[in-house]
């Protein structure tokens, strides 16, 4: 594979996504740390994990297919959480980047609500599709994470349809166990569109006091 993904600095109001590095690693430890209740279907690290969940994720960065970033709050410089762009693919020439996903995505409980994530969604999906042109960009969740899959369609990503038995589940008390994935998608041609609603709910979450 030609394009190997390398994620920008990508500067909002709310928060700025910065390439996930070691020195992340104490704010994230206190960020996994917070009320985990929303956690059920998403793999979160706990505290005493996120030094080898970070050098997990920078060795599939080397391989070119992961671009994972911190969440930096900008109300207080400190990181809140963790999202990735990955899975790129190239279907027209092996250079040209046509989708990729976004995914491993997980926030503190005081980040949750914010804006964070709605900005967050606004400057990766801003940069996948103005900066890379790609022609679709996919968001996957736990079928059965209602919560998740709300958020990812209030960024206005289209349902596509549940993938069975699509990877591994990251429920507690399922190790070892598949899951059923509920995938999202937004095309090129929607995306107009959809960054017009997408600002507007921002814009909302930034005029409050």
């Amino acid at each position: 594979m030609g394009f190997k993904l390398a994620g920008p600095v990508l500067e909002g109001e709310l928060v700025r996504l910065e390439p996930l590095e070691r020195r992340h690693v104490p704010d994230l430890a206190v960020a996994a740390e917070e009320d985990r209740a929303t956690y059920a279907f998403t793999w979160v690290p706990r505290a005493d994990e996120v030094e080898e969940y970070v050098d997990t994720q920078l060795a599939r960065a080397a391989t070119g297919r992961l671009a994972p970033y911190a969440q930096i709050s900008a109300a207080t410089g400190r990181a809140v959480g963790a999202t990735s762009y990955w899975e790129p693919r190239c279907w027209l020439a092996d250079d040209r980047l046509d989708a990729v996903e976004i995914g491993f995505t997980w926030l503190a409980a005081s980040a949750q609500g914010t804006g964070v994530n709605a900005e967050a969604k606004l400057l990766l999906l801003g940069n996948a599709f103005e900066k890379w042109g790609v022609s679709r960009v996919d968001l996957k969740t736990d079928a059965r994470n209602e919560r998740s899959r709300a958020a990812i369609e209030s960024v206005g990503a289209r349902f596509e349809g549940v993938l069975r038995n699509w990877s591994r589940s990251s429920a507690p008390g399922e190790q070892g166990r598949l899951r059923d994935s509920a995938i999202f998608s937004i095309t090129a041609e929607e995306w107009p569109e959809r960054r017009a609603r997408l600002e507007e709910r921002v814009a909302g979450f930034r005029a409050r006091p």
